[in-house]
């Protein structure tokens, strides 16, 4: 018996001895690789704001944020200055035993290995059982920097961070370990609190306050910091700009949990619950995602979308305007568009000097990153082109009260043949005038026009006013053969409303680094030179009034105010336009299917009309109506026999000399306009 005794004991020994030195060199090499780490680490204030790339804040015409892009970062915040609430939420949330543990707490990470064990996963699959120091530790990458020439991005860096695997979740203890020994919990706390990331490009807590409640870290309730401590879960999925109910509840159970560890009495609890946290008016409205994409793209790449610094852009948008084009049209389409098209719509609006208001780019409005028909899509424009052919006459001498023949005409075109152009009505009106062939939209008088007062004439007048794109040769230019986007042309009409100068559409008043007062960046845009005369614009206004009060695009007219517009039909209605303007704001609207389907029975004058209708009623709400600037007539009926050219105006022109290249040339004019 002695015997087995002393075999059992020299066992027992020897697994002592084995035991004690194994733990010791164990002991010996995590004291080596602590102290490794604790000697690379430095100090807290360097490790707050590690981005590879900065953000962009984009402010309105009064210059309030509307907008965010990239990854904010709103400041430093602190442990000790932060709201109770909030490091409280985060603590009762994410590590109760927090300021008790040394980095690592094997009492939480066995929990976490029995739960995912008995839910049928791996032990290192689901619960993770890490600390605020162990997560901190992944968020620092275990001091691994980025490396562009190893990650494609910053997405990819922080995917390969936050692999788990034994020999990464070994290394995550003793990096934790090692910021245990170098900081304080508060100095521990105060990482976490800066550099968690917390959905919607918000990195750190003071980001995302001000993101969603407009507020500081330091400044937020009970009820805000539970949300903003649920965020740390599922940064995407709980983010209350995706789903507001779905991150009151989720704030929900972190009440519960504050109130279960003694942070919140029962009466505060039940308050929190009972007056759920509410987004900003920036946050809540989501307002401009295509707008602020495309002011974007107005600095270069370095100080927008790829930067490194914290850029600011004061922008021409104004979110009342937007919310109008957004209501519109989602009015017109719920009430008045078959259910289930698939049919787009854009809109923009924008002051006659060409500062865009509003712009919507299809018909999901609350979007980032998304394809803008408002500036990408090039489209005929169809007969929404044919004001410039007009313009082109006004500024030659002729008048609204000049006469056009409408009837049959044949154009050779050298290279493709006999051309003989059709009325979308399929008959003929006879003499006309120039205000009744453009406030019916009649295709033949158009292309007499155009002929008349050359073609090149046409074109440079289209091109002055803003449309760059290719044009069209031959005389159908003159129905809007040519592509353009939605942008270019309701930039051109503003050039029509501002007296006749052209226009460049621009949203970025100024762009500057936070912090800076001096901007990097000016207005690059506005009203340029002049294009054709005042006198020739307000004639045309007057012809485009008409359009409104009695032609095609009656459907726009707006009660009680002055507007002017054009429809715009292209062949087999692929598209279909209407641009116009009050003597406040230029809206333009165009309709029609990504793929180029035809619109079934839709046209200029019908739903884009309607579009704009609601959208200038609510743009226009509590504004008091002004007058359009138009040259009326003497005598806006004249007998049949009246001749193309120049007639007196009600307004006073400034006589011009008399040059005898002009005057051969109305000679032809009244032998083409009048005799064909």
């Amino acid at each position: 018996m002695a015997f087995f005794r002393k075999i059992i004991g020299w066992v027992l020994g020897l697994i002592w001895r084995i035991t004690w030195r194994v733990t010791a060199v164990v002991a010996m090499i995590i004291g080596l690789a602590v102290f490794y780490f604790y000697a690379s680490l430095p100090p807290v204030t360097e490790m707050l704001d590690a981005r590879t790339r900065g953000s962009v804040t984009l402010l309105d015409r009064d210059g309030k944020v509307f907008a965010w892009r990239g990854d904010q970062f709103g400041g430093q915040i602190t442990a000790e200055t932060v709201a109770p609430a909030l490091k409280n939420a985060v603590i009762a949330t994410e590590d109760k035993r927090f300021y008790k543990h040394f980095g690592v707490s094997p009492r939480g990470v066995a929990s976490a290995v029995r739960i995912n064990l008995r839910e049928g996963r791996g032990p290192l699959s689901g619960h993770g059982g890490s600390t605020i120091t162990q997560q901190t530790a992944k968020l620092l990458c275990l001091g691994v920097p980025f490396d562009a020439t190893k990650w494609k991005d910053e997405n990819a860096y922080e995917t390969d961070c936050r692999r788990t695997t034994m020999w990464r979740k070994i290394k995550e203890a003793v990096y934790a370990m090692a910021m245990e020994a170098r900081y304080s919990k508060n100095e521990v706390l105060t990482i976490y609190l800066n550099r968690a990331y917390l959905g919607a490009g918000a990195r750190g807590f003071e980001a995302a306050s001000e993101r969603y409640f407009g507020k500081s870290a330091n400044e937020v309730n009970a009820a805000e910091a539970a949300m903003l401590a649920g965020l740390l879960k599922a940064p995407s999925t709980y983010a209350p700009t995706n789903n507001l109910e779905r991150a009151q509840n989720r704030a929900n159970v972190i009440v519960g949990l504050m109130e279960d560890q003694g942070y919140l009495t029962k009466s505060q609890a039940d308050n929190a619950r009972a007056n759920p946290a509410a987004l900003s008016d920036a946050a809540a409205a989501r307002a401009g995602g295509y707008f602020a994409d495309w002011v974007m793209e107005a600095g270069p790449n370095f100080l927008t979308s790829e930067t490194t610094e914290d850029v600011i852009i004061r922008s021409t948008f104004d979110p009342r305007l937007q919310t109008a084009a957004e209501d519109a049209l989602k009015w017109v389409f719920d009430n008045k568009v078959r259910e289930g098209s698939k049919a787009q719509a854009a809109i923009v609006v924008m002051s006659a000097d060409g500062a865009v208001r509003a712009m919507v780019g299809g018909r999901k409005t609350k979007v980032s990153g998304a394809f803008n028909r408002a500036t990408m899509a090039l489209r005929q424009t169809g007969s929404a082109f044919k004001p410039f052919v007009y313009a082109a006459a006004m500024d030659l001498g002729f008048t609204p009260n000049a006469t056009v023949v409408d009837e049959p005409i044949t154009l050779n075109v050298p290279g493709s043949g006999p051309y003989t152009p059709k009325n979308y009505t399929k008959d003929f009106k006879g003499r006309v005038t120039l205000t009744e062939a453009l406030k019916h939209s009649l295709n033949i008088p158009a292309i007499r026009v155009s002929e008349s007062v050359g073609r090149d004439n046409v074109l440079k007048v289209a091109e002055d006013f803003g449309i760059k794109s290719d044009m069209a040769v031959g005389p159908a230019i003159a129905l809007g053969t040519s592509e353009s986007t939605l942008l270019e042309m309701t930039g051109a009409y503003a050039g029509i409303l501002n007296g006749g100068r052209s226009v460049k559409p621009y949203g970025l008043i100024e762009l500057r680094l936070q912090g800076e007062e001096e901007p990097l960046i000016n207005q690059e845009g506005g009203m340029g030179e002049r294009v054709i005369s005042e006198n020739a614009a307000y004639s045309l206004i007057y012809m485009m009034n008409e359009v409104i009060d009695g032609g095609t695009g009656k459907r726009a007219k707006l009660p009680n105010r002055e507007a002017a517009g054009k429809t715009g039909t292209t062949q087999a209605a692929r598209d279909a336009w209407f641009i116009g303007f009050t003597a406040d704001y230029v809206a333009g609207v165009w309709m029609g299917y990504d793929d180029n389907t035809p619109l079934t029975g839709v046209t200029g004058g019908g739903l884009p009309a309607d579009i704009w209708r609601e959208t200038m009623l609510r743009v226009h709400d509590g504004l008091p109506a002004r007058q359009l600037p138009m040259i009326i007539p003497i005598d806006p009926k004249p007998a049949p026999q009246a001749q193309a050219q120049p007639q007196k105006q009600k307004k006073k022109k400034k006589k011009k000399q008399d040059d005898p290249a002009e005057r051969v040339l109305l000679e032809v004019l009244k032998s083409i306009l009048g005799n064909n």
